[in-house]
């Protein structure tokens, strides 16, 4: 049905594929702006309409009973648009460039009562339209809904018949462009009987005026003239929040390191001199906290391969985000344009499968697995499987019920294309790279044959409270950002604020690290040297925590609703808890190991 790209890019050379993917097919923070002549048309096209509150549940414009030409001809679109949910096609209205036009006819219609009824409905659903000209979006509301009163009550519904079109130019450009029904009267849809047609006539009008802002960039109101929330301020309660966490944590962190690390090492090191003078294993027998486990604690854990692969892939989401955040705040790409962080995402997603492959099958080999093939194809199939199920069920969904969100097959077979021929491949030779470069486990401490019996611990360092306390102080620290960054994703405002992403972003990685630190030292001072998946879990768990608060925001703080919606919410949502899991257990593991032998290598052992 839509051509996903121009046919220049789909030749051999990477360039114009990375173009392709990107959605531009031009360079960073050249703006698409078309160069008129007066008297020239102006090609405007209609894309998608949807429930104001639904923004993920989008349908064809032409599905509506509205003036449509005989012929559908579609534009082409980049794969972020059409990813985004964009289907444009060319429109009935004829607009020229710099020419007034005043009350011209589109086209005569008559519905039937189930047509009525279909446009009624779409009303009441506060369904909106999405028009593009010359790449600047025009939205308004496809009716009117009037309801008012209790006794007696009463409810009006009424159809826009009549579109004013107001475009101001500089020069030979488009600069802004918006539509409105300030001045209009909606045509009634009550009364209707069912065997009874409807007349209608629809209308527009198109007004031109100079403007002396030479860029869309410059021009404040934003593309939409305000149907949307176009930015969303600073909000300082979110970083204030964060800041003083962060500083308590690393303050946390530092007394253990500095106080109680200090002391511990200055009294097992005494009794390790004290001890020497007579048996060496004396040291054992004694109530020694860590010390005692030093044998045990770099004992390598079961499911050695699974550990490997969630370090792996937890790595590469690290790298994927970090990217996506430096590339928005460098500007490389416009973070307004329709699916341009869609198209940034598969691209790293596909580029940074070298990162998963390396780390896991580096330390994989450094901890003695021998199964590295094994290893490759469970790296690769960690995320990947999870989301093409879940995104088979969410497309099934939107495919059922006619959604533009349902996506084409030529896309589902570029993407699948992509990963085959970019993702896959770079898993492996990243895998490779790992597995040669792979050095012997460096543990300063030497592991004897037969583990040594784990005491019974108390409730407190249980793996659900650590679990508990690991997962709550990381998300608690974005906790208010995270509002922000679901209204974006699942609402209508428009995240700006990169600088400050990038800010909470470092801040969630520090805090993750020093409470992984914390516990895993509260963890070995019990004599438990499980700390492998235990670090993993204790942090990783922020993810369930993003999760149970997008429970929390779809029933009250949204106004979402139907199957369509509430499928893809949750199916993604849970994808996301997903890779917060991965992405913070990694940080986690990675710190605790660091920690560990750091402390271990400090310790006087025969």
């Amino acid at each position: 049905m839509t051509v996903l790209g121009h046919p220049r890019s789909w030749n051999c050379q990477w360039l114009p594929l990375l173009m392709l993917l990107l959605g531009t097919g031009r360079e960073p923070g050249v703006e698409s702006v078309t160069h008129y002549k007066a008297g020239d048309p102006v090609i405007l096209y209609v894309n998608k309409v949807g429930p104001y509150h639904n923004p993920q549940e989008t349908y064809h414009y032409y599905q509506l009973p509205v003036c449509c030409p005989e012929k559908i001809r579609h534009k082409s679109l980049s794969l972020g648009e059409v990813l985004d949910g964009d289907r444009m096609a060319e429109s009935l209205y004829e607009i020229r460039f710099r020419e007034n036009v005043e009350k011209r006819i589109l086209c005569h219609m008559q519905l039937s009562s189930t047509q009525v009824e279909q446009l009624r409905q779409a009303i009441e659903e506060l369904y909106y339209f999405e028009f593009v000209v010359d790449d600047l979006p025009l939205r308004g509301f496809v009716g009117y809904m009037e309801e008012s009163g209790f006794l007696p009550h009463s409810h009006k519904i009424g159809l826009w018949t009549h579109l004013d079109f107001h475009l101001e130019f500089h020069g030979d450009r488009i600069i802004f462009a918006n539509v409105s029904v300030r001045d209009v009267k909606p045509h009634s849809l009550d009364g209707l009987r069912p065997d009874e047609f409807l007349g209608l006539t629809h209308t527009y009008s198109v007004r031109w005026s100079e403007t002396s802002v030479e860029r869309r960039s410059d021009r404040r109101r934003g593309d939409d003239g305000g149907f949307f929330p176009r930015t969303l301020e600073i909000h300082w309660l979110s970083i204030i929040n964060s800041m003083v966490l962060v500083f308590l944590l690393v303050g946390f962190v530092a007394v253990i390191l500095m106080r109680v690390l200090r002391n511990d090492l200055a009294r097992y090191n005494l009794d390790e001199e004290t001890n020497s003078a007579g048996s060496g294993d004396d040291f054992d027998q004694g109530d020694n906290g860590w010390k005692i486990i030093h044998t045990d604690v770099f004992r390598f854990p079961p499911y050695r391969g699974l550990l490997c692969a969630v370090l792996g892939v937890g790595a590469q989401f690290l790298a994927l985000g970090t990217g996506i955040i430096v590339m928005a705040l460098l500007g490389i790409f416009n973070v307004h344009r329709h699916g341009a962080i869609n198209s940034a995402a598969i691209l790293l997603y596909a580029l940074t499968c070298c990162i998963s492959g390396y780390v896991s099958s580096h330390f994989y080999r450094q901890i003695g697995g021998e199964r590295w093939v094994w290893n490759i194809i469970l790296t690769t199939s960690l995320f990947s499987v999870p989301f093409f199920l879940t995104w088979s069920v969410v497309n099934s969904v939107h495919w059922a019920n006619g959604s533009t969100q349902a996506l084409p097959a030529t896309t589902i077979l570029l993407l699948l294309t992509v990963w085959l021929l970019v993702g896959f491949p770079l898993t492996v030779i990243g895998g490779i790279f790992g597995k040669n470069n792979a050095s012997p486990f460096d543990a300063p401490c030497r592991t004897k044959n037969i583990a040594r019996e784990i005491p019974p611990q108390p409730w407190y360092k249980s793996t659900l409270i650590h679990m508990t306390v690991g997962g709550f102080l990381p998300f608690s620290a974005i906790s208010v950002e995270l509002y922000y960054i679901f209204a974006t994703v699942w609402g209508r405002e428009q995240y700006t604020l990169y600088g400050i992403l990038f800010f909470v972003f470092a801040i969630l990685l520090s805090v993750g690290a020093c409470i992984s630190i914390a516990l895993t030292y509260f963890q070995l001072s019990g004599e438990d040297y499980r700390w492998w998946w235990r670090s993993v879990l204790s942090v990783g768990s922020t993810g369930l925590f993003i999760f149970l608060y997008s429970v929390f925001y779809y029933a009250r703080r949204s106004n979402m609703s139907g199957p369509v919606q509430t499928v893809e919410f949750f199916g993604y949502s849970l994808l996301t808890g997903y890779v917060f899991f991965l992405m913070l257990g990694t940080i986690s593991f990675f710190s605790s190991l660091k920690f560990i032998r750091y402390i271990y290598v400090n310790l006087k052992m025969d």
